[in-house]
């Protein structure tokens, strides 16, 4: 059983992290000599990959629950006539009913 939902997002963020985590100990501790602008590239291409990451993860995770939902296949559960419920905006027909309706 999960207890909370799997975020591939944070991983990737997390294995760059200790990546330069890694980096920065071996400079300290005379492993190896690393350049202070090393650390840059680093921390971005991990940001970056985190955020792609994230992004098609977020869109499988909505794309699955939009099908596999009870909402017929609609996106945020929102159905057909969401925008025309007293706000104004289109109606199920495609009339414009105004902002008073």
């Amino acid at each position: 059983m999960l207890r909370h939902e799997f975020r591939p997002g944070r991983l990737v963020a997390g294995t760059f992290f200790v990546l330069a985590g890694v980096t920065f100990a071996g400079d300290a501790g005379g492993l190896w000599d690393t350049p202070w602008f090393a650390m840059i590239p680093i921390v971005v291409v991990g940001l970056v990959l985190a955020a792609v990451t994230a992004l098609l993860a977020g869109g499988i995770r909505r794309r699955r629950r939009g099908t596999d939902g009870g909402e017929g296949g609609t996106s945020g559960g929102r159905g057909a006539s969401a925008g025309a419920e007293g706000r104004g905006g289109a109606t199920a027909t495609g009339a414009w009913r105004g902002p008073t309706g």
